[in-house]
């Protein structure tokens, strides 16, 4: 999991990411156009994507397509390798343990390193849109701080607790290139991965051919 760069600022406001959800989300989502959602086994979403360093127009619309990729696929979280482009940069509208809804996106997210007294292990059940009908315990820290930029480039941090935090953690991951089920036991690996072989994808996925 990637760690926190010296070069970042510690001193980063935490962006407000609870306001106006609901028109965010909409305005996002009836901009851009859902894509399929590309599954395990698929190059992409097995190694580090490319770092964002063009916040124009066309990240513009990549992010409307990813909202709109994610209300179709009822995910709470979306990376841009998993509809295939090769960036890092993700998307999220989802609630924290006190339903509290966040929504916002991230380009060239870092993951903070906890202090060992921030460490305090949730090891709920976890799922990916990119392992279809499949779900394991992971034991995940409660609390997470993510560093990155905005849609604009602007330096921002997010934090998030419970569910949250472990969607920022998971959707980091993505864009180095681990899927969740890369930090479970084999056996429940191959038990997760077993799940999506007899599951049926609720939302349109591509095939690896």
């Amino acid at each position: 999991m990637a760690q926190q760069g010296t070069e970042q600022r510690v001193d980063d406001e935490f962006i407000v990411d609870t306001e106006d959800c609901e028109e965010r989300e909409r305005a996002y989502r009836e901009r851009g156009t859902a894509r399929p959602i590309t599954v395990v086994g698929n190059p992409v979403l097995h190694k580090e994507c490319r770092d964002v360093t063009e916040f124009d127009d066309k990240l513009a619309a990549l992010i409307d397509d990813m909202f709109a990729s994610q209300k179709a696929a009822e995910g709470v979280g979306l990376a841009a390798n998993q509809i295939g482009v090769d960036l890092k940069v993700f998307v999220y509208d989802c609630p924290d343990d006190d339903g509290v809804r966040h929504v916002g996106v991230v380009c060239n997210p870092v993951l903070d390193e906890l202090p060992a007294d921030r460490r305090i292990l949730d090891d709920s059940n976890e799922g990916c849109l990119s392992v279809p009908t499949a779900y394991a315990s992971l034991a995940r820290p409660d609390y997470a701080v993510v560093r990155g930029q905005d849609a604009e480039g602007k330096p921002i941090a997010v934090q998030g607790t419970g569910y949250f935090a472990r969607c920022l953690q998971h959707e980091t991951d993505h864009l180095y290139g681990r899927l969740y089920i890369d930090r479970l036991s084999k056996r429940d690996r191959k038990d997760a991965l077993r799940q999506m072989a007899e599951g049926t994808p609720r939302y349109e996925t591509v095939p690896n051919d």
